[in-house]
């Protein structure tokens, strides 16, 4: 079995592939000061309840944005897995070029996504993943990664608002107002936060549209990726496996 480890910097998603078939997941919290110890006492808690023996473990594949998880990570795989994980890089991108002034400085989960939508859909691509930051990332027709925008994530701006204007009540932004003109405070929130996200969204997919000169297929992925497809536009698909399956895919072809 393969495990794919996707490291964020509010959330850690784990995938256990046999094959080509993902036999189960699970998103956590990423924590910095942990130890590998720690993280394997999480770890064999979450194998347990899929019953997945750590043994059944044959490779690890590891894409991280958080450079402390590097060797926290690492030496979990070394000392309870028996065996060195396989980290993502702009040079482990499965084959696509990274048209990138510098590729080194693309993050890991962009390759990722990059890879696992061309795989599927083979053209043109706009991914965006709803995350800490919303990150929009171009792929041409050919395969290659031609870029992209990175803005911030829904939670850190509303965080932002709530922090910076002290009146201002803190509301749930999981569910979109029914209306854009919202009849109370709580409603005016929401709306602002959401519809307003949506035109930011909307906004840089149209003008990356427009670039790339091409009528590119635009899917999201991510924790938020649901709730904001739904009062978007322009997004034509929800992935939510898309990082996992990027994973399995480089692994498979590295």
């Amino acid at each position: 079995m393969l495990l794919v480890i996707d490291v964020g910097n509010t959330n850690t998603v784990l995938g256990i592939y046999n094959g080509k078939n993902l036999v189960q997941d699970w998103r956590i919290r990423t924590e910095k000061n942990t130890t590998e110890d720690e993280f394997n006492v999480l770890a064999k808690g979450l194998f347990a309840g899929s019953r997945i023996m750590p043994e059944q473990i044959d490779n690890t594949i590891i894409s991280s944005v958080v450079p402390p998880m590097v060797s926290i990570l690492d030496s979990f795989c070394r000392k309870y897995l028996n065996h060195a994980p396989h980290w993502v890089d702009a040079k482990s991108s499965a084959g696509m070029p990274v048209l990138y002034g510098n590729p080194r400085e693309v993050g890991a989960d962009r390759i990722v996504n990059a890879v696992g939508a061309f795989e599927k859909y083979k053209t043109s691509l706009i991914i965006i993943d709803f995350g800490t930051a919303t990150t929009f990332d171009a792929v041409s027709q050919k395969g290659e990664y031609l870029g992209g925008a990175i803005s911030p994530g829904i939670i850190i701006s509303s965080e932002a608002l709530f922090m910076r204007a002290s009146k201002l009540p803190r509301v749930e932004i999981f569910t979109p107002p029914e209306t854009v003109i919202g009849k109370d405070t709580v409603g005016s929130i929401q709306s602002g936060i959401i519809y307003g996200y949506a035109g930011l969204v909307d906004g840089i997919v149209r003008r990356m549209k427009t670039e790339m000169q091409t009528n590119p297929k635009v899917i999201s992925t991510g924790g938020l990726a649901p709730l904001m497809t739904g009062v978007c536009e322009t997004i034509e698909a929800v992935e939510s496996d898309l990082t996992l399956e990027g994973l399995r895919i480089i692994y498979e072809k590295s």
